[in-house]
């Protein structure tokens, strides 16, 4: 980690514990993944372990829903601190609801807010996030067909791009680390989505979670060339 560059200063190391771990079946013929986990309740997170210069010093918060308390303290002292919060929400963690009103981007995945809200027209969930919750940006991926948002009272979709995929491993978060990058050069949403659609595409061309990772120059040249699967069911409103 400390080659990649990152800052592991508050990384805290449980003795006697084993690291969370995933065994990963991958569809041969369609790159399809199935993930089964486990991770020792050692490895929670309580808010009492967090620093707030850690989340204060930063220029974005990323948050999974995970350890749902101590991600709700952090949530609260970037808002304090004006520091956008971006969420990727995929499990439905108990009381995860708690953590929608400190959210500024939440882009989950396509099952997790029909669950919580009830609603499965997609369209329709987005409006009541943005209602409900009061969340600046929610939004969705949708696997190969792209990801949708609503954002500033409209629509956007912007369609995923045709690749030949071995194993779509690891696409949600890099979608998620693009989408990152993009809000911190503060770029529009539109951009944004369709650069994380291009960076996703790519990583789901090699085998692992971070087999396919390309440069910018790489998305950029998808993003110019590259054919879309584009879905009417998400496009027949001439959204974004």
């Amino acid at each position: 980690m400390r080659r990649e560059g990152l800052d592991v200063a508050y990384t805290k190391v449980v003795r006697g514990s084993s690291t969370q771990y995933g065994f990963i079946i991958v569809d041969q013929a369609t790159g399809e993944r199935t993930v089964f986990w486990d991770r020792d309740a050692q490895l929670t997170v309580q808010p009492r372990e967090l620093k707030p210069i850690a989340i204060t010093s930063a220029r974005l918060l990323h948050l999974d829903g995970c350890d749902v308390e101590a991600a709700l303290v952090a949530a609260r002292w970037a808002r304090r601190a004006g520091i956008p919060v971006l969420a990727d929400l995929d499990t439905v963690y108990k009381k995860v609801e708690r953590l929608f009103p400190y959210i500024d981007y939440l882009i989950a995945s396509t099952q997790f807010l029909p669950a919580i809200t009830g609603h499965a027209d997609p369209f329709k969930v987005l409006e009541y996030m943005a209602r409900e919750y009061r969340v600046r940006t929610p939004g969705m991926t949708l696997g190969r067909e792209g990801a949708l948002v609503y954002h500033a009272g409209r629509f956007c979709y912007s369609p995923g791009f045709v690749v030949e995929t071995v194993d779509t491993t690891g696409a949600g978060d890099v979608f998620h680390g693009a989408f990152a990058y993009a809000l911190l050069a503060d770029w529009d949403i539109p951009r944004a989505l369709d650069f994380s659609n291009a960076m996703a595409a790519l990583n789901c061309t090699a085998l692992g979670a971070r087999g396919g990772i390309k440069s910018r120059n790489d998305a950029e040249h998808l993003m110019a060339t590259g054919a879309r699967h584009v879905n009417p069911a998400y496009d027949h409103r001439k959204i974004g």
